[in-house]
């Protein structure tokens, strides 16, 4: 059975798992014919005020991402849902469900946090994919070592990353939390795999510098490393300009992505730096097929 790429989901449960993460679990068609796989990336389109449901696109573009994105473009601006990406945390085909972990932001919050923090049973949103087109092959099984670094924002998609690591594999998950009440259990049941957590409120700058601090502190072995970086999308770029430029690591060993953008949305537009790591996107897509490493979702 192909799934259904766009369509309605329905909260059955909601769980404050940490002061500032909320887990939502949905239902809905075509959840029960997904394929599983690691960082698995979905777009959530969430209602407008006055709106118990968002308003999609007709039924007839869900095959094609540019049409149906052009369609949903179309919806006047007043009635269009706002969209964001997501990472599916777990996914049970058999009770038709998915679940997804919300950071809630400090500070000005946008309209996803504003509707995670007040998330119940019955909630509807509209989803888009996960897209099977865009499930690539990460080397989890071949690398001889692995870093994952990100913000509290990749932690749903770095757990997902280690529950599917083979029994002898050796990596280092770096991960930069508000404090000590944001750690997470996570199921690392492996002896070559450490967990670092990182604590924004003991670095003297702002968010990220103490994921670099660990990062720049951490000691990687010889042999073959594959990175995987993903949160703030400055402190990624500066995170892979470090791995290539004082590491030595290869641009085709590191998969990287900007989640978010400080003080921006995804409403607004591109700025230089987001058209520059777009580039650098496509570069490193480019080095990674020459060097048989396949592309995260």
């Amino acid at each position: 059975m192909t799934p259904a790429l766009v369509a309605l989901i329905h909260v059955t449960d909601v769980t404050r798992i940490t002061p500032r993460m909320v887990r939502v679990t949905f239902t809905g068609d075509g959840l029960d014919a997904l394929t599983a796989w690691p960082d698995q990336q979905l777009k959530l389109c969430f209602p407008r005020p006055g709106q118990d449901t968002p308003r999609l696109p007709d039924a007839g573009a869900e095959g094609d991402a540019m049409r149906w994105y052009q369609a949903f473009l179309a919806i006047p601006e007043d009635e269009r849902p706002w969209m964001r990406s997501y990472t599916v945390r777990s996914h049970d085909p058999a009770r038709r469900e998915i679940t997804v972990d919300f950071v809630l932001h400090d500070g000005e919050s946008g309209p996803a946090t504003r509707w995670a923090a007040s998330a119940a049973v019955g909630d509807t949103l509209g989803r888009y994919g996960p897209d099977a087109a865009y499930a690539g092959q990460l080397p989890l099984d071949t690398a001889d070592w692995l870093l994952f670094a990100g913000d509290a924002t990749a932690l749903p998609a770095i757990s997902s990353l280690i529950e599917q690591l083979p029994d002898d594999a050796r990596a280092l998950a770096c991960v930069e939390v508000a404090d000590a009440a944001e750690e997470q259990p996570l199921a690392v049941d492996r002896p070559g795999v450490t967990v670092r957590w990182v604590h924004r409120q003991d670095a003297s700058g702002g968010p990220g510098e103490a994921l670099l601090h660990a990062v720049r502190d951490a000691d990687i072995p010889s042999g073959e490393t594959f990175a995987w970086l993903a949160g703030e999308a400055g402190t990624v770029r500066t995170l892979r300009r470090h791995l290539v430029g004082e590491r030595g690591l290869a641009k085709g060993r590191i998969h990287f992505t900007g989640y978010w953008r400080r003080s921006l949305t995804q409403d607004d537009a591109p700025t230089e730096e987001d058209l520059a790591e777009a580039q650098e996107r496509i570069s490193a897509l480019r080095a990674e097929s020459e060097s048989g490493a396949g592309q995260g979702s």
